[in-house]
């Protein structure tokens, strides 16, 4: 069934009843239902009359349901005529549901076609039901501001808070004190590279970065150019990787920091860290990494890699979307100017209000993460490997971007010729890919990392982003085999590029015309 896409091999068990609950979205509607005192699923609790005897034969409720993954669950609102009188109670709760957009077995478009299997781990990652478990008493009981100082309710969600922080650094071995909440990977890397060239613009002018950036630092990079800075973009090689003699010839003495991806969002290959670290601790220039596509996925320690600055997202790891984290190195402490003014929260250094619930879904995913990224990564291994070798094996003309052993496995880039990539996604309609970035999936043109790698613009417009993820299942892989294997063969057999090739034409032999 599809459900079992989101089965998890550990498997959980209620602290409360010890029902056993394998399913993704089951072991939070059923702490839900406890939540919420609904005694067994599936039933409405008795509704219960007021405690006031005086007001008894006043008393109303009034029932609305919310779904959830198909359950529905009572909750009870009641009015006091006798406090509305006195103007202490002036809201009145009417019955009234909104619209599910909860996921089902079949397609929200009113089509009645079975939802896409989820192959685009990249762009966003599902919700691990132990993240969602960890988040929902800060939605409901637990909502006070963390940051109010003075009553029990701003004291609980400081806690939590501050633990969520704890589990963050964990992750990546830093002090929980090195840990800013933001509302994601943008925010951190416009927070890093805009804030360092900002507080050392007096005396350092220039930023190192590479051509295969992820948008939002290249954009920052071009903001701070328009600013009077320098910055020096950095080629790859064909693999993908930087090559380390160009980036110790590219410091000048005024270089404030050096901005590399972990792993490449688009190719997923991996850039030397542990090397680039080195390189600038030795030079004394800050070193910035993007690691939302790392995080969680690869082993990261911020000490061992001498890392200064890393952003990381939420709903990349299987947590909440809307939060992520900046590291920001205190020893040799790394001095940001903030992007936005207000109430100095975040060491001053990002002000507002930290959303409780989010942070203790990212802190909870990084700790899910931590125990469970060796099993996660030798099993998404398994699967890409099973995956690339299948259609390989069909259908030739087949490329892997980007490097072949430097990479994470759960990213796959495949080009195949004579194939326009659109077309392919189009007829995939019952698995969901991408050409590329999420960020720039609306574009036609071809991906700038793949045209930094020096791919054909031919090959560029034709490649497709495998992403394999937590929840993948083998059947899934084979499905998307099955699919990807028949579709390519029969867009090609409607190619005329293809028919010349069948016939021994090398098509770069020939001339071609405009009319």
């Amino acid at each position: 069934s599809r459900s079992a896409a989101y089965s998890h091999p550990n498997g959980h068990e209620c602290p409360k009843c010890a029902t056993a609950l394998h399913h993704r979205f089951a072991n939070s509607t059923h702490q839900l239902s406890h939540f919420l005192g609904v005694p067994e699923a599936g039933k409405r609790a008795e509704q219960r009359s007021c405690s006031h005897a005086h007001c008894k034969a006043h008393h109303e409720t009034h029932l609305y349901s919310v779904k959830a993954a198909g359950l529905r669950l009572p909750i009870r609102a009641h009015r006091h005529r006798h406090l509305k009188r006195k103007g202490q109670y002036p809201h009145r709760f009417t019955a009234f549901t909104f619209p599910s957009p909860l996921p089902s077995e079949r397609s929200s478009d009113g089509s009645g076609a079975p939802r896409p299997l989820y192959m685009d781990v990249q762009a966003t990652t599902p919700l691990d039901p132990r993240v969602l478990d960890s988040m929902l008493p800060y939605l409901t009981a637990y909502y006070g501001n963390p940051h109010s100082r003075t009553h029990a309710y701003g004291w609980e969600s400081e806690a939590a808070m501050e633990n969520a922080r704890r589990q963050v650094a964990n992750l990546i071995g830093a002090d929980s004190r090195e840990i800013i909440f933001t509302s994601g990977a943008t925010e951190s890397n416009n927070m890093a590279i805009k804030g360092v060239a900002r507080f050392y613009k007096s005396r350092k002018k220039h930023i190192i970065t590479t051509q295969t950036e992820h948008k939002c630092v290249l954009d920052s990079c071009r903001s701070l150019e328009t600013e009077g800075f320098r910055i020096t973009y950095l080629p790859v090689k064909k693999n993908g990787l930087i090559d380390l003699k160009e980036l110790e010839a590219a410091f000048q003495p005024d270089t404030s920091l050096v901005s590399v991806m972990t792993v490449n969002n688009e190719i997923g290959v991996k850039q030397p860290i542990y090397d680039i670290g080195e390189i600038c601790r030795a030079r004394k220039v800050f070193f910035h990494t993007d690691a939302a596509q790392a995080i969680g996925k690869i082993p990261m320690d911020v000490n061992n890699m001498k890392i200064d600055l890393m952003s990381i997202s939420g709903h990349k790891i299987y947590g909440p979307k809307g939060v992520g984290a900046l590291y920001v190195r205190r020893r040799p402490r790394v001095r940001l100017e903030p992007l936005q003014s207000g109430g100095g929260q975040e060491r001053g250094l990002r002000s507002g209000t930290v959303p409780t619930p989010l942070a203790v879904g990212l802190g909870a995913a990084c700790e899910v993460a931590q125990h469970e990224m060796e099993y996660d990564h030798k099993r998404i291994s398994q699967l890409a490997e099973r995956l690339v070798t299948k259609i390989m094996s069909e259908v030739p003309d087949v490329v892997m971007n980007g490097d072949q052993e430097h990479r994470y496995p759960g990213c796959i880039n495949l080009s195949f010729a004579y194939v326009e990539g659109e077309s392919l996604l189009m007829a995939l309609k019952d698995v969901a890919l991408s050409s590329g970035s999420a960020c720039t999936s609306a574009s036609l043109e071809p991906s700038y990392v793949l045209r930094a790698i020096g791919t054909d613009e031919d090959l560029a417009h034709s490649s497709i982003r495998f992403g394999i993820g937590r929840f993948t299942t083998e059947e899934e892989v084979d499905y998307t085999v099955q699919k990807c294997i028949q579709h390519v063969k029969r867009l090609r057999e409607m190619s005329p590029l293809w028919e010349m090739v069948q016939d021994g034409i090398d098509l770069k032999s020939i001339k071609w015309t405009q009319h």
